[in-house]
């Protein structure tokens, strides 16, 4: 797909910035033969896709990693074609570059967000995942496996665990998981025994393994020489990785994990791009916008905006815009409700609200309700991800540690409504929005923004 999206990119540009001639040729006004520069450039950009790790099996399919590998190899490409037209005096056509580079840049994240999708089928059904023998203590391999199955986009699907050691195996094993214990032999031996007669991809070892540092050395070479993969998984969580810096130490691979702080550069690129995208996604929306507004007011008496007081960054009130879903007496009839309520505990939560109106129940299907939202965005109280903005009687519910949700401004979507929204537990919920705010970057946001896009536009379950 690759192959077949650069070649199309970089003839596309041909043709359009030379067009074509009579005879079986395609060549610049000049006489430069850009078919020959067009077929190198389009294998060079494949190649170079290729070198840089674009396709590497551990990246595809899960995170942002393969899209900013593909940014990357794109822009190292035609930096080097700027580079060597300047070196030798190449009269490059710039309009030839100029729409070659973004048509293919654009059409490779597109093939790739294809690819991703039916990866996606493929990989919550168990194939077109390597199969992960796990070994560790009795809570690290648990925990390991859940983390696990709960992303299976990742890639990796538990077959089996051996736990070395003595004491009974399976007695704290989950049932959920119905894994299979193939051993508690410590000795490399009976280690290299279970993965020969399992056969995985790859051989996972938890954090707290009980093997001396020896002993997984050997297995490390026993298991180059079987062509299986050997993955160590720390007991640290929720890191992203580019907090994650290894330092090779006397034999050592100490990792360093920074500490977590949106720096003065990130919080002006990160208000930045919220302001210019809802200044564009105002002027956009406009006439929906209108639409919206009168449905609400013929609908049903009352405002056509709700405005409700909320909390934000750093435990600051503000006043919080959303078009009116509900009757106006809503708030007055919450408390006679909340013994309904299908939330996480926390986050009050009522599928079939009584008080939602019959305009407001479609406005919130597709989320429309929440559109006056960047208007908080551009007043800088909110932005357009982050952690979604509680109500104070929900912040004085909140343990010591939950209170890191109001380091950032709230945001109008965030990772939480991606991952499930209400259908999570509140410690789901929390932990999401800890990842975010500890791990900010700005190919996050966009991730996060179109993936809710896509929620909205197909209806998917979590939205």
């Amino acid at each position: 797909m690759d192959a077949a999206v650069v070649l199309w990119a970089m003839s596309g540009a041909l043709i359009l910035r030379f067009g074509t001639t009579r005879g079986r040729e395609l060549i610049a006004t000049d006489g430069e033969p850009y078919v020959a520069v067009t077929l190198l450039l389009a294998g060079g950009w494949w190649v170079i896709l290729g070198l840089i790790g674009s396709r590497d099996p551990t990246v595809l399919g899960y995170g942002t990693e393969e899209y900013k590998r593909i940014l990357s190899g794109s822009f190292w490409l035609f930096g080097l074609v700027a580079t060597v037209s300047y070196v030798f005096q190449l009269d490059t056509a710039r309009g030839y570059i100029a729409l070659a580079l973004p048509s293919g840049v654009i059409s490779l994240l597109i093939a790739r967000l294809l690819v991703r999708s039916l990866l996606r089928s493929q990989r919550t059904s168990g194939k077109s995942s390597s199969t992960v023998l796990l070994i560790g203590g009795m809570h690290g391999v648990t925990h390991l496996a859940h983390a696990l199955r709960s992303q299976p986009m990742a890639g990796y699907r538990p077959i089996a665990v051996y736990i070395p050691g003595p004491g009974p195996a399976t007695t704290n094993m989950d049932p959920v998981l119905e894994l299979p214990v193939l051993g508690q032999d410590p000795s490399v031996s009976a280690i290299l025994a279970a993965i020969r007669s399992s056969r995985p991809d790859a051989v996972a070892l938890s954090s707290g393994v009980p093997l001396p540092p020896k002993v997984v050395r050997e297995l490390g070479w026993a298991l180059a020489d079987m062509q299986v993969k050997m993955i160590m998984a720390p007991a640290l969580t929720d890191i992203a990785g580019p907090r994650i810096h290894t330092q090779p130490v006397a034999g050592l691979p100490l990792i360093h994990v920074s500490t977590p702080n949106l720096a003065s550069s990130q919080r002006l690129l990160k208000r930045g791009f919220d302001l210019v995208g809802a200044v564009l996604l105002l002027t956009a929306l406009s006439p929906l916008f209108a639409l919206v507004a009168l449905a609400v007011r013929f609908d049903s008496a009352g405002p056509v905006i709700f405005e409700q007081e909320r909390v934000g960054a750093g435990g600051r009130y503000f006043r919080m815009y959303k078009f009116r879903s509900m009757v106006v007496d809503a708030e007055d009839r919450l408390g006679s409700l909340r013994s309904r309520s299908e939330g996480n505990g926390v986050l009050f939560k009522l599928k079939e609200d009584p008080r939602v109106t019959r305009v407001g129940a479609f406005l919130r299907r597709f989320s429309l309700d929440e559109l006056p939202q960047l208007v908080n965005v551009v007043n800088g109280s909110m932005s357009l991800v982050g952690p979604r903005p509680p109500l104070a009687s929900e912040v004085e519910l909140y343990q010591s540690h939950v209170h890191r949700r109001l380091l950032v401004r709230p945001g109008l979507t965030g990772l939480w409504q991606v991952s499930g929204r209400s259908l999570l537990s509140w410690d789901d919920t929390v932990r999401l929005d800890l990842y975010y705010v500890e791990n900010w970057s700005l190919a996050g946001d966009i991730a996060i923004l179109i993936k809710t896009a896509r929620a909205v536009i197909g209806r998917h379950g979590a939205y």
